[in-house]
């Protein structure tokens, strides 16, 4: 929560930016779009602030059609080679063919101010919802206060509005003196409360004209939208701009309200219309109850609605296209910036991949999963084809853990710490938990071993600023390495995902680094897992212990064939037993199903 809350203050910042920019549209097509488009328009911005608390990333239409096409074909389909048998190390089975050793670390402490902002936004939302509560309060002693109408002029005429609607419901109506303004209440049992001064200062067309009124907010269920409104300001409380659009909205509401009156009048009626509106200025305010329609509103709003009458024509079908065109162009510009609101768009632990969805094969293979939570990625570099399972879990960035130790050894290599001729560092003498490690080290034992100590000695040789240029270099996943530097890598601060592992591994293999050659093929020999006539297997695991317990599997590497490369990461996840040798074997099992690796 305490890193939520800091996501959600910096959606705010952009929806404050498209509530700016929806004012800015609304004002270019203020001549296009009837006073009914232009109040819709705001049930896009309701929308939009329900974006950051959905737990889950909105998928785009090609996406979705590229995941529908795959469900025709079988998952072996979408690979376009088969490998043959490797002969010599063979992966599965083989307890020699790698080591998985990992060090627990100690679970992070959330950030303090994240806490402290998510305390005090909670307990505005209580101060608001408090409000709310007494507002209601005070509904509901007038709704026990009032009787029903006697009048029975006014009920008759009442009568002869919904005939003339076409409302064929019953919606109760009663008289109060608590109030100064009709208003029409409740979602489920609408009712109509009218006050007493107007019942007795009765004038058959002005009653007409506030009741045709009234019941236009139960014809377009303005109640629903009330309920909407008052919700969306207990969340954003904080944000003025939402507070400002709200009001915005509710001003557009009656002026959508006039204008459906006006449709139903003829033309001469409109002055009449207009007139009753001024007349009653004094004697109406603004409703105090939340979730109420009401007739009055404040003074710069009794304006614009007289202005709005008085300028009123019947639209024609023209203006009716243009309204629809510009309305769909708004639509289209607000949905579009959708993802920048997104508490997954402004959270570095999603990657925001850019690939074509051309060339995207979205496959379910949850059946190799089970317990755990998971995304397997592979890159057939031939064909220029991904295949993903999973493409939420494909885009989190995770620590990479000892996956990690790949590129660290290359920037080693680069500056000299370490070369491919001689690689060797003397063990310190401390006793470590795996035997493997209370050796000297190469490069190759180091890499095989998972040995944490021999590249936390390439890491303080190379200094902090110096592997962080070559992590910005390389754009290595979220590139954030601003926790303790011996442990960086190791469920920390520095995270990537499945697609980006892949994504540098092709870089690696071919080399786009524009690092020297021989320390490119000193990583590639340190990570050879298999080498036969049927092709070259790359591969290293990477296991997060927190508290103890394994958390966070990797396995990524890369499978060089003849005429073909494969690439591929798989990552899982669990509160336990989530290790790099369980994600191998998951890896192998999908890899040999595929006829990729047998």
């Amino acid at each position: 929560m305490a890193n939520f809350m800091i996501l959600f203050l910096i959606c705010n910042v952009f929806i404050s930016g498209i509530i700016g920019i929806l004012l800015i549209a609304k004002r270019i097509f203020k001549n296009n779009l009837s006073s009914r488009m232009q109040y819709n328009l705001w049930f896009l911005l309701l929308g939009l602030l329900a974006v950051p608390f959905i737990p889950f990333r909105l998928i785009g239409f090609p996406q979705i059609f590229s995941w529908l096409g795959s469900l025709r074909s079988s998952p072996a389909s979408s690979t376009a080679t088969a490998m043959g048998e490797a002969v010599g190390i063979h992966p599965i089975g083989n307890t020699d063919w790698m080591n998985d050793f990992a060090l627990s670390v100690n679970s992070e402490t959330p950030s303090i101010a994240g806490y402290i902002l998510f305390g005090i936004w909670i307990v505005g939302i209580f101060a608001m919802i408090i409000l709310v509560i007494k507002s209601s309060l005070r509904l509901r002693n007038l709704e026990k206060s009032a009787l029903p109408l006697q009048n029975p002029e006014v009920r008759r005429l009442y009568y002869r509005c919904l005939e003339e609607m076409g409302i064929h419901r019953n919606i109760p109506i009663y008289s109060t003196a608590f109030l100064k303004s009709p208003i029409i209440v409740g979602l489920l049992k609408p009712c109509i409360y009218l006050p007493i001064h107007l019942i007795s200062d009765y004038n058959e067309s002005d009653m007409r004209y506030i009741l045709l009124h009234e019941l236009q907010h139960y014809k377009h269920k303005d109640a629903i939208a009330n309920y909407l409104m008052n919700f969306a300001g207990v969340l954003y409380w904080f944000n003025p701009f939402v507070w400002f659009a709200l009001r915005e909205m509710r001003n557009d509401r009656e002026v959508a309200c006039d204008t459906s009156v006006l449709k139903m009048l003829e033309e001469d009626d409109y002055e009449d219309y207009g007139n009753t509106l001024i007349n009653f200025i004094e004697k109406v305010s603004f409703s105090p109850f939340p979730f109420a329609a009401n007739l009055s509103g404040n003074m710069k709003q009794m304006k614009r609605r007289i202005i709005n009458i008085a300028s009123y024509e019947k639209p024609t079908f023209c203006k009716k296209l243009k309204g629809m065109t510009a309305f769909i162009l708004t639509t289209v510009l607000i949905m579009g910036l959708t993802p920048f609101i997104s508490t997954y768009a402004a959270d570095e632990s999603r990657y925001q991949w850019k690939s074509s969805s051309e060339n995207i094969s979205y496959v379910d293979f949850s059946k190799y999963f089970g317990k755990y939570e998971g995304s397997f990625v592979l890159y057939d570099l031939r064909n220029d084809v991904w295949s993903i399972h999973d493409i939420e879990h494909a885009t989190l960035r995770v620590a990479p853990d000892s996956t990690y130790k790949i590129y660290d050894a290359l920037f080693g290599l680069e500056e000299g710490v370490i070369t491919p001729q001689d690689s060797f560092i003397a063990w310190n003498g401390e006793n470590y938990p795996f035997e493997a490690w209370n050796a000297d080290q190469t490069l190759q034992s180091a890499m095989a071993s998972s040995v944490n100590w021999y590249f936390q000695s390439v890491d303080e040789q190379l200094g902090t600023t110096s592997v962080y240029d070559y992590i910005k270099e390389i754009g290595y996943g979220n590139k954030n390495m601003s926790g303790d530097f011996s442990t960086y890598w190791m469920e920390s601060s520095l995270k990537i995902s499945p697609i980006e592992q892949v994504e540098l591994l092709t870089q690696l293999q071919n080399n786009n680094f524009g690092f020297a050659p021989e320390n490119i093929n000193a990583v590639k020999d340190s990570i050879c897992l298999s080498s036969s006539d049927a092709g070259t297997f790359y591969g290293k695991t990477g296991t997060g212990r927190v508290d103890g317990q394994d958390v966070n599997g990797w396995f990524i590497g890369y499978i060089e064939t003849a005429d073909n490369t494969y690439f591929f990461a798989t990552n899982i996840g669990a509160d336990s037993d989530a290790t790099g040798g369980n994600a191998t074997e998951i890896t192998m099992s999908i890899l040999s199903d595929m006829n990729i690796w047998k």
